[in-house]
């Protein structure tokens, strides 16, 4: 088990810390730490902050990720998604939204707007190298394999 500190940050008061909404569930649902209820119009993006920092050991990464049900019934999902945040980020996570629905979208203070999964990150050396080995798909890129 890996030990994450996490910190509140102004704008954090009456929210609840992350938390899994299920005893199964992979990802911790983030909430909105928007002062006023902001209206996000097809189309727009916006970064939202959550009211919190944290460190996690170099072992680990945080992907921000979008909410099933937002995006299903709003058309609401995160921009570069997944989002990453690395170990050495000390700052406040902040979620970056988009709408992609044909109504606007009004987010408020406290309103579960995505789910951060923590991941194991790989120690990688990278070695240059003249050749690589041949396989059976060789340089074959998009649309490869058929559909």
């Amino acid at each position: 088990m890996f030990q994450v500190q996490i910190k509140r940050l102004p704008g954090s008061t009456g929210l609840e810390l992350p938390r899994k909404m299920s005893q199964a569930a992979s990802g911790f649902d983030l909430q909105a730490a928007v002062e006023e209820p902001v209206t996000l119009a097809p189309g727009q993006r916006m970064l939202i902050p959550t009211g919190f920092a944290f460190a996690m050991p170099v072992e680990l990464e945080a992907q921000i990720r979008p909410r099933s049900g937002l995006a299903y019934k709003h058309g609401i999902t995160c921009l570069n998604s997944p989002g990453t945040i690395d170990a050495d980020y000390r700052g406040e996570v902040k979620v970056l939204l988009i709408n992609l629905g044909q109504e606007p979208f009004v987010i408020n203070r406290g309103e579960r707007i995505a789910q951060m999964v923590f991941q194991l990150v790989p120690q990688i050396d990278l070695e240059e190298c003249e050749e690589l080995s041949d396989t059976v798909r060789g340089n074959g890129g998009f649309g490869h394999t058929g559909v």
